[in-house]
């Protein structure tokens, strides 16, 4: 009788592990009851259940603004917690990407996104999340073009705009509108997204479309 010796267990993805993107994604994939978890600068970030009021409604209020924005303008992908391959250390799960066909950012022969999308969107709860320290820095470096962050409990939108290799606040306009350098007509009405006035956050969206020539 042959006796094989049986090959080692692949230790379970946890939060902390300091891996490189390779080793990240073979632990990933080893432990299936890990829903979403990032790598950023070589660090695993398991990510806690979500609450529907500070994360889930707000995403799905910034799900629904950028969705509209991309049926009426051609040659973009929009997609929700997708995996970005970024760099050697880097493999975050953004909450939204916005990104062009044929720009920076492709779907590789995985399925994964390998490149900086042009704009990204995370929801946070504070100043002191890491999607306002690390990641900014990664996406910076990276070439992320544009990055917004919504603060939940500060009550905060925050949207950086690349500049010469250096974010740069994109601030609101008399009228509380952040207008995107990257995708024209792309309008966010801060006040009324903030207030929970869908409709009026899409009739500013709207404007800026009909404004714009999306061709």
């Amino acid at each position: 009788m042959t006796i094989s010796k049986s090959s080692p267990t692949l230790p379970f993805l946890e939060n902390g592990d300091r891996l490189d993107r390779a080793e990240f994604e073979r632990r990933y994939t080893a432990t299936p009851n890990v829903k979403k978890a990032e790598l950023i600068e070589g660090i695993v970030h398991v990510a806690s259940p979500l609450r529907f009021t500070p994360h889930a409604k707000p995403h799905g209020n910034i799900v629904t603004w950028l969705g509209v924005y991309k049926s009426y303008t051609s040659n973009i992908e929009m997609g929700v917690e997708p995996t970005v391959r970024l760099d050697n250390d880097n493999e975050p799960q953004p909450d939204v990407v916005l990104f062009r066909v044929g720009g920076n950012a492709q779907v590789d022969d995985d399925g994964y996104i390998t490149g900086a999308p042009e704009l990204i969107v995370e929801i946070a709860a504070s100043t002191v999340s890491y999607d306002v320290h690390d990641k900014k820095r990664v996406y910076q470096r990276n070439g992320v073009k544009e990055y917004i962050v919504w603060r939940t409990f500060d009550q905060e939108i925050d949207w950086f705009v690349l500049a010469d290799s250096k974010y740069v606040d994109n601030k609101p306009d008399a009228e509380g509108i952040i207008k995107s350098v990257e995708f024209p007509g792309l309008w966010l009405n801060v006040r009324a997204l903030l207030g929970g006035d869908m409709q009026q956050v899409l009739r500013t969206l709207n404007e800026g479309i009909s404004q714009t020539n999306l061709s």
